[in-house]
């Protein structure tokens, strides 16, 4: 059932979508460089258009929406939380590349954010979990991940980008 929009709720609801916090920050980057091996954590990375990040493992096809993957830190400790560990899950185990802090990612599908001066992300949708996150976080980790497994995104515009850079919502045109 679509939402029920009455009056100017529409306007209302385009502006409440526009007020989440505009800036956000790069805490982690990540690639796989072959199939099932271990996350090899990285400073920087170089971001390829319409492709994925150099030296990782994954081939998406030209357009497609997974061509990244990304997950808020702050859902790293509820993650922990759920498996009853008192660190937050090191966010390698998780087989995400990118880390994003200080934005409400789940609020930006069908979004695009920058990351530093050049990359562009247009937000696709939920990254849900596999059956890996019961392999590397034990029982459990499956439904610990549900709602909390991230987003994907398809890469519109390619570039370096570091840990510690900005991320922010592009404004809709």
């Amino acid at each position: 059932m679509p939402f029920p929009f009455v009056g100017d709720d529409k306007s209302t609801i385009a502006r409440l979508l526009n007020t989440l916090p505009q800036v956000g920050q790069l805490e982690w980057i990540g690639i796989r460089p072959v199939r099932r091996a271990p996350m090899v954590p990285m400073q920087e990375a170089t971001v390829e258009t319409d492709r994925h990040l150099s030296g990782d493992h994954a081939r998406p096809k030209s357009g497609g929406k997974r061509q990244i993957t990304l997950i808020q830190a702050e859902h790293l400790p509820a993650v922990a939380g759920y498996l009853g560990l008192t660190e937050a899950v090191d966010p390698a185990r998780l087989r995400r590349n990118l880390v994003v802090s200080g934005l409400n990612l789940l609020a930006l599908k069908n979004r695009q954010v920058r990351i530093g001066d050049e990359v562009v992300l247009e937000i696709t949708g939920e990254c849900h979990p596999c059956s890996r996150m019961e392999e590397e976080l034990g029982p459990g980790g499956y439904n610990a991940m549900r709602g909390h497994g991230g987003l994907t995104a398809r890469i519109l515009h390619g570039g370096t980008i570091r840990v510690g850079d900005a991320v922010q919502v592009v404004a809709a045109t």
